[in-house]
């Protein structure tokens, strides 16, 4: 019964429980135990029915179990990552394999300007360093995926298809009364308007999918031309903390990039992993299969 883990709920309320079992404890210790009991069940039942009903904890209730059911599926990031690795065609995975390279050359860089002569590849960068560019690495990662993920949902649908059935609906819809007398055709015109109104709706969440795959590839430029140009600048500033700075930068700028990524889980079916996983010196998960991008 749905009531029911309401009021468990508030049963198992941790000053619920502290004080039941403390009345239990003093009316055992009372002349009249019985009295004392009956006394201390009634005024549970008393609470449990206010508590249980009440609208706001029950939004509280339902709120808390939402929240629990999130945490035992989302992705960690690990498993994101496998999940990304294992879906991507070959030549998007080389292409963040390629920027991957990049990063590790900034690293050297860094390096250089910090102790010139010295060739050590082991600790270029500070701990904080890497976990920045770590984070560009994954946002480019799940751009990537998001790409690939839009191109597949835009492959499998047809605009063409959703067009000629809006047509469809809009005729059969001309062609009933427009004052429907009968109640067969208040039914008819309702379900055709509704069915109408979902095709309508289908295309613009096509039209708008198309918009932020040519949006995602164009961020995908972007961020590569970013990481590119930052080893570029470094080397003529001879600033080896001018990477630090620009890497927050860059990563600043895609904020809003990140907030469209989770606007399209539709299509990715990714939760939102906040977490970068460890993609500079970590090992990519190898793929499931090779896949071909067309």
């Amino acid at each position: 019964m749905r009531i029911g883990k309401y009021f468990k709920a508030a049963f198992f309320n941790h000053w619920n429980l502290l004080t039941f079992l403390g009345g239990a404890v003093f009316a055992l210790l009372t002349p009249i135990p019985d009295v004392v009991l009956a006394l201390v069940a009634a005024g549970e039942v008393a609470y449990l029915g206010l508590l249980g009903t009440h609208p706001k904890f029950q939004s509280y209730v339902d709120a808390q179990q939402a929240k629990a059911a999130r945490e035992v599926t989302s992705l960690t990031s690990q498993q994101a990552l496998e999940r990304i690795t294992a879906t991507l065609p070959k030549e998007l995975l080389d292409r963040f394999l390629a920027l991957r390279g990049r990063c590790l050359d900034l690293q050297q860089i860094a390096s250089e300007l910090k102790q010139p002569g010295v060739n050590d590849s082991h600790q270029p960068l500070e701990k904080f360093q890497i976990s920045g560019l770590d984070r560009l690495l994954w946002i480019h990662l799940r751009l990537l995926y998001t790409q690939f993920a839009l191109y597949r949902f835009l492959k499998q649908t047809s605009e063409d298809q959703i067009r000629a059935d809006i047509k469809r609906l809009e005729t059969r819809l001309g062609q009933l009364p427009a004052q429907p007398t009968g109640d067969q055709d208040q039914r008819v015109r309702k379900a055709l308007e509704d069915n109408l109104q979902t095709t309508k709706d289908r295309l613009a969440n096509l039209l708008k999918a198309r918009d932020n795959y040519e949006f995602v590839k164009l961020e995908i430029d972007r961020l590569e031309n970013k990481i590119q140009s930052l080893g570029e600048l470094a080397v003529n500033r001879q600033e080896p903390n001018y990477i630090t700075g620009q890497v927050d930068q860059v990563a600043a700028s895609m904020m809003e990039t990140e907030k469209t990524m989770n606007d399209l889980q539709f299509a990715t079916g990714l939760d939102t992993v906040e977490d970068a996983p460890e993609l500079l010196h970590g090992e990519v998960a190898p793929r499931g299969r090779v896949k071909q991008l067309s």
